[in-house]
Protein backbone atom coordinates (compact mmCIF):
# COMPACT_ATOMS: atom_id res chain seq x y z
CA UNK A 1 0.00 0.00 0.00
CA UNK A 2 1.02 3.55 -0.57
CA UNK A 3 0.82 6.55 1.76
CA UNK A 4 -2.01 7.84 -0.31
CA UNK A 5 -4.32 5.11 0.56
CA UNK A 6 -3.55 5.09 4.04
CA UNK A 7 -0.63 2.46 3.94
CA UNK A 8 2.28 1.75 6.20
CA UNK A 9 3.52 5.70 5.32
CA UNK A 10 0.65 7.33 7.23
CA UNK A 11 1.31 5.30 10.67
CA UNK A 12 5.02 5.96 10.52
CA UNK A 13 3.87 9.38 10.27
CA UNK A 14 1.28 9.51 13.59
CA UNK A 15 4.28 7.59 14.98
CA UNK A 16 6.60 10.04 15.16
CA UNK A 17 3.91 13.02 15.92
CA UNK A 18 3.30 10.92 18.85
CA UNK A 19 6.85 10.21 19.91
CA UNK A 20 7.41 13.93 19.49
CA UNK A 21 4.40 15.00 21.75
CA UNK A 22 5.56 12.34 24.42
CA UNK A 23 9.05 13.46 24.43
CA UNK A 24 7.90 17.11 24.65
CA UNK A 25 4.87 16.34 27.66
CA UNK A 26 7.93 14.15 29.58
CA UNK A 27 10.41 17.13 29.27
CA UNK A 28 7.85 19.42 30.78
CA UNK A 29 6.80 17.05 33.16
CA UNK A 30 11.17 16.99 34.11
CA UNK A 31 11.60 20.29 34.24
CA UNK A 32 8.42 21.30 36.13
CA UNK A 33 9.31 18.81 38.74
CA UNK A 34 12.89 20.16 39.14
CA UNK A 35 11.78 23.24 39.33
CA UNK A 36 9.40 22.39 41.79
CA UNK A 37 12.52 20.44 43.75
CA UNK A 38 14.87 23.03 43.75
CA UNK A 39 12.55 26.31 44.52
CA UNK A 40 12.67 27.87 48.18
CA UNK A 41 9.63 27.29 50.36
CA UNK A 42 8.14 30.11 50.62
CA UNK A 43 5.63 31.35 53.08
CA UNK A 44 2.51 33.43 52.38
CA UNK A 45 3.79 36.44 53.81
CA UNK A 46 6.87 36.43 51.26
CA UNK A 47 4.40 36.53 48.56
CA UNK A 48 3.10 40.28 47.84
CA UNK A 49 2.34 42.13 44.79
CA UNK A 50 5.35 44.03 43.70
CA UNK A 51 5.01 47.60 42.42
CA UNK A 52 8.26 49.27 41.49
CA UNK A 53 10.03 48.71 44.57
CA UNK A 54 7.37 50.15 47.20
CA UNK A 55 5.12 48.34 49.63
CA UNK A 56 1.81 47.83 47.91
CA UNK A 57 -0.68 50.26 49.62
CA UNK A 58 -3.86 48.05 49.20
CA UNK A 59 -5.31 44.57 48.38
CA UNK A 60 -3.97 43.14 45.13
CA UNK A 61 -7.97 42.43 44.21
CA UNK A 62 -9.17 45.68 45.61
CA UNK A 63 -12.28 47.43 43.47
CA UNK A 64 -11.64 50.17 41.02
CA UNK A 65 -13.87 53.36 41.08
CA UNK A 66 -16.82 52.51 39.11
CA UNK A 67 -15.61 55.79 37.01
CA UNK A 68 -13.52 53.50 35.09
CA UNK A 69 -15.72 50.41 33.55
CA UNK A 70 -17.09 52.91 30.43
CA UNK A 71 -13.70 54.07 29.56
CA UNK A 72 -12.70 50.76 29.63
CA UNK A 73 -15.34 49.44 27.38
CA UNK A 74 -14.84 52.95 25.36
CA UNK A 75 -11.24 51.79 24.92
CA UNK A 76 -12.03 48.39 24.03
CA UNK A 77 -14.63 49.63 21.25
CA UNK A 78 -11.73 51.65 19.65
CA UNK A 79 -9.91 48.69 20.09
CA UNK A 80 -11.82 46.56 18.05
CA UNK A 81 -12.02 49.39 15.46
CA UNK A 82 -8.43 48.76 14.94
CA UNK A 83 -8.75 45.15 14.95
CA UNK A 84 -11.27 45.61 11.98
CA UNK A 85 -9.18 48.34 10.17
CA UNK A 86 -6.18 46.06 9.60
CA UNK A 87 -7.67 43.87 7.43
CA UNK A 88 -10.02 46.10 5.80
CA UNK A 89 -6.65 48.00 4.70
CA UNK A 90 -5.52 45.05 2.78
CA UNK A 91 -8.83 44.27 0.98
CA UNK A 92 -10.37 47.80 0.25
CA UNK A 93 -8.75 48.20 -2.93
CA UNK A 94 -10.08 44.80 -4.24
CA UNK A 95 -13.83 45.40 -3.27
CA UNK A 96 -14.14 49.17 -3.58
CA UNK A 97 -17.06 51.50 -2.87
CA UNK A 98 -18.56 48.88 -1.51
CA UNK A 99 -15.81 48.78 1.73
CA UNK A 100 -15.60 52.31 2.24
CA UNK A 101 -19.04 52.56 2.73
CA UNK A 102 -19.44 49.68 5.17
CA UNK A 103 -16.22 51.08 6.82
CA UNK A 104 -17.58 54.27 7.26
CA UNK A 105 -20.97 52.89 8.46
CA UNK A 106 -19.18 51.09 11.36
CA UNK A 107 -17.08 54.19 12.15
CA UNK A 108 -20.44 56.16 12.19
CA UNK A 109 -22.01 53.35 14.89
CA UNK A 110 -18.59 53.84 16.46
CA UNK A 111 -18.70 57.07 17.03
CA UNK A 112 -22.31 57.35 18.14
CA UNK A 113 -21.81 55.31 21.05
CA UNK A 114 -18.90 57.47 22.18
CA UNK A 115 -21.43 60.61 21.52
CA UNK A 116 -23.87 58.49 23.63
CA UNK A 117 -21.25 58.10 26.58
CA UNK A 118 -20.14 61.78 26.09
CA UNK A 119 -24.07 62.50 26.71
CA UNK A 120 -24.53 60.07 29.94
CA UNK A 121 -21.28 61.62 31.51
CA UNK A 122 -18.95 58.58 30.44
CA UNK A 123 -16.15 61.63 30.32
CA UNK A 124 -17.02 63.24 33.40
CA UNK A 125 -14.29 62.86 36.18
CA UNK A 126 -15.73 64.26 38.79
Amino acid sequence: MDEESGGPGVLTAWASILLLLGVVVAGLVVVYGVSMWLAPARSVGEVEPFSGGFAPEQHAFSRFHVRWYPITMIFLAFDMEMLFMYPWVKVVSEVGVAAVVEMFLFLAILFAGVLYAGREGAFRWT
